[in-house]
């Protein structure tokens, strides 16, 4: 149907537009219009295309200035959770390792033990203000992991507290299995027989709607490329695509690897080889930048940043929101981090958080401002989009709609 029989639910006139639809630049429309019908963007461009009558019919008019863009994806987040590791932040500072710290009871253990004590309704209660404070800020997805469980009942709590959070705000939310993240003690010095354990949970709860994805941390102190291909061979085997924790601080091939299974993403990936760059670009594997763990655990070793640009590797931004090592509350400050350590130009970190971190979930219904797109998008208080990743914190904002319902 036109315009001029099917009436807008809403129609925002005057702002620019960051619409991202070409393979660079911002898009940018000036004096824009964008209307929406129905949860779906129904008009995007300028204010003089739109056919006379648009304003007549929409339901709500809004006068703007400003700017739009997509809503941003936060593709990688470890949210929920109990509890917090701020004493060890402060532990650390005094000179305290990662090892002094776990042998007194304290780092992954200590979150799965809190995670494990807390019921759901209470993981939902701590974990709905992290989630409210990603979308304040232009949050209009999230991926959430599991993995703070590590058995198949605190497993499964921790993915259907995620699928309740999406319910309770009104937006998607991506589930990532990730039990293959740390070994519990119960399995202490039993790896394999964990590795089997997690293969076996997963079907189980893949029938039940829990999982979207399915992830793994493959490194040397986490679970080896044998072990990790265990898991993805499982995942495959119920058609099931994966992600993967790889390359943070040691290559052992764990980029290669996961696009080898056609991954949807390799996260970190600071120390990937060229192989793993060209393998990435070879399978359309993104890459995930997770500025808030570098900064936080104070890394210099970058990511190989000019090899993904020169092989054509999509680079997506994301929070890694998780109390360990990157407890980060805002999708835009991630991207203030990649722009100031990894060198992203503001274009690239706004692609990051949208067309390219929708890409990273298997999404192609957003990222972009395109009609027939979802009506996600932001309506900023700012003067050009570079400002997103000039300022340092404070609400940029407006409003921030998904599915053409503000939040």
């Amino acid at each position: 149907m036109s315009a001029a029989t099917a009436p807008f639910d809403g129609l925002i006139l005057g702002a620019s537009l960051a619409t991202l639809d070409a393979a660079s630049g911002y898009g940018e429309v000036n004096d824009g219009a964008l209307a929406w019908r129905d949860g779906v963007l129904a008009f995007v461009g300028p204010r003089s295309q739109l056919p006379d009558d648009a304003r007549a019919l929409a339901r709500e008019v809004i006068d703007a200035d400003g700017w739009i863009t997509p809503g941003l994806v936060d593709c990688h987040t470890h949210l929920v959770f109990a509890g917090d590791r701020a004493r060890e932040f402060e532990l650390r500072l005094q000179g305290a390792t990662y090892e002094e710290i776990a042998r007194a009871g304290g780092g992954i253990v200590s979150t799965v033990r809190a995670t494990r004590e807390a019921d759901e309704t209470e993981l939902l209660r701590q974990s709905l203000p992290r989630a409210r404070a990603l979308l304040a800020d232009g949050a209009t997805t999230l991926e959430i992991k599991s993995g703070y469980g590590l058995d198949f009942a605190n497993e499964r709590k921790m993915l259907r507290v995620a699928r309740q959070l999406g319910e309770a705000l009104g937006i998607t939310v991506r589930t990532t299995y990730l039990a293959a993240h740390a070994l519990p003690p119960e399995f202490r010095d039993r790896a394999d027989d964990y590795i089997a354990a997690v293969c076996e949970w997963l079907p189980p709860l893949h029938r039940e709607g829990l999982v979207d994805a399915v992830d793994a941390f493959c490194e040397g102190i986490g679970f080896s490329p044998a072990q990790t291909r265990r898991v993805f061979e499982t995942a495959r085997a119920l058609g099931l695509p994966v992600k993967l924790h790889a390359d943070q601080l040691s290559d052992l091939g764990s980029a290669a690897l996961a696009a080898e299974f056609d991954g949807l993403s390799a996260d970190h990936v600071e120390h990937t080889s060229d192989d793993g760059v060209r393998a990435m670009a070879q399978h359309g594997t993104v890459a995930v930048l997770l500025p808030g763990a570098f900064h936080v655990l104070r890394e210099t070793k970058l990511p190989p940043l000019q090899a993904f640009r020169e092989h054509g590797v999509p680079m997506a931004v994301a929070t890694d929101c998780n109390p360990g090592t990157s407890p980060l509350l805002s999708l835009r400050q991630a991207m203030q981090l990649a722009s100031t350590h990894f060198r992203l130009t503001p274009e690239e970190a706004l692609r990051g958080t949208t067309v390219h971190a929708a890409r990273a979930l298997g999404l192609r219904d957003r990222g972009v401002l395109r009609v027939g797109m979802r009506a996600d998008f932001v309506h900023w208080d700012i003067r050009h989009p570079s400002e997103l990743c000039y300022w340092l914190d404070g609400r940029l904002a407006r409003q921030v709609v998904a599915g053409g319902r503000t939040l």
